[in-house]
């Protein structure tokens, strides 16, 4: 989606659409060009276009794909004006929108999950949650297909959240008797010591991720009460050897942290009933340096194993706020300059070395010997 910018799209002759809403609601109006009207300064700089607004009167001037999906955008905004439109409900429009355009459209597309044949409904107290990429559907029909799913790609791509989402909805539909969420218990380039408390209490922090998305999905007092009667188990990656896990979803976060070792210990887990989603990232290991990652073996070893579905994810599929892009795509063309560059380092000692005379082997023999080479 990613590989050509919003700028190279804008034609040499912009066009210019308006649209005036009426009769006039002021407060409405003032919801959809946010404070000081940050939400038009953002679809101007996500969309490449320049937005004008003279009391319900918008015009919008830019590229021919441009302007009328920005339009588009606002008109969108509108219809959720009744409250104020926080920064991620815009963010995740702009996504869609700067999607459309890259894609061709100057009018907003259907979900995917229709396109592809059947709308994906999950059970949370969050009724508008659909995969936002092609690469999330396919996530969210492997996860609902297959009994183990791995899911790699950067951060922000939604491959944690849409996994809890998952656990959420097999949990209300009565699927599984229980979620199952574990981690390995690295810190991230810090060594913090010895941690107070209970078992849960030590892997709390490093599980705050996923209790974030339970407490989206759920809310806090229905995720308490199901901690309570057991519904929901955190289970540290170190303590599940021996294990049996039944009618249960099990989502291993951070996977990129784990051994081979552990790696294979969680996957022969998996007993009748239970599903399994792996999550990580691979270019954030924080193991021991020269290490392996138990993600990146499994990644390669189970991609042909039927009944394992395998998800790659990139910067296309980033849905936090557009920075965090640009970042990941910053670092992902950094690293293949590294690569490149050592690519042409090796091949330029080989090449030396071929040009390079090897000494006669009755000279070789000699320093081996001592001798200098010398009869």
């Amino acid at each position: 989606m990613r590989g050509q910018s919003l700028a190279d799209l804008q034609r040499n002759d912009p066009v210019i659409v308006r649209r005036a809403f009426s009769p006039p609601d002021n407060e409405r109006l003032a919801h959809v060009c946010g404070v000081l009207d940050e939400n038009l300064r953002a679809i101007e700089q996500g969309l490449n276009v320049v937005v004008t607004r003279r009391q319900e009167h918008f015009r919008v001037e830019g590229g021919k794909l441009q302007a009328p999906r920005a339009l588009a955008l606002i008109e969108a905004l509108y219809e959720r004006s009744g409250r104020p439109i926080d920064e991620e409900q815009l963010q995740l429009l702009l996504y869609e929108a700067q999607r459309d355009v890259i894609q061709g459209h100057a009018k907003p597309v259907a979900p995917a999950e229709v396109e592809a044949g059947g709308e994906i409904v999950l059970h949370t107290r969050r009724a508008n949650l659909i995969g936002r990429t092609p690469n999330q559907v396919q996530y969210l029909r492997q996860i609902l297909s297959h009994d183990i799913t791995v899911g790699l790609g950067p951060a922000g791509t939604g491959k944690t959240f849409l996994a809890v989402a998952c656990a959420v909805d097999a949990l209300e539909r009565a699927s599984v008797q229980r979620i199952v969420l574990t981690r390995p218990a690295v810190e991230a380039g810090e060594r913090l010591g010895f941690l107070p408390g209970d078992l849960s209490q030590k892997v709390d922090p490093y599980l705050r991720p996923l209790y974030d998305a339970l407490h989206d999905l759920m809310g806090f007092e229905r995720v308490t009460k199901a901690f309570e009667r057991g519904a929901i188990e955190i289970a540290p990656l170190a303590f599940m050897r021996g294990r049996t896990l039944n009618h249960a979803f099990v989502i291993l976060d951070e996977a990129q942290n784990a051994t081979p070792e552990q790696m294979k210990m969680f996957l022969t887990r998996i007993g009748f009933g239970t599903k399994a989603v792996v999550t990580g990232d691979l270019t954030q290991v924080d193991l021991p340096r020269g290490a392996r990652s138990g993600l990146a073996d499994a990644s390669e070893i189970l991609r042909d194993v039927v009944g394992v579905a395998l998800t790659q994810f990139g910067a296309a599929d980033v849905v936090r706020h557009p920075l965090v892009a640009r970042i990941v795509e910053a670092y992902e063309a950094a690293t293949l300059r590294g690569e490149a560059g050592v690519a042409a380092e090796r091949a330029e000692r080989a090449e030396r070395a071929e040009r390079t005379p090897l000494a006669p082997a009755s000279f070789q023999e000699g320093r081996r010997s001592g001798r200098g080479g010398r009869p």
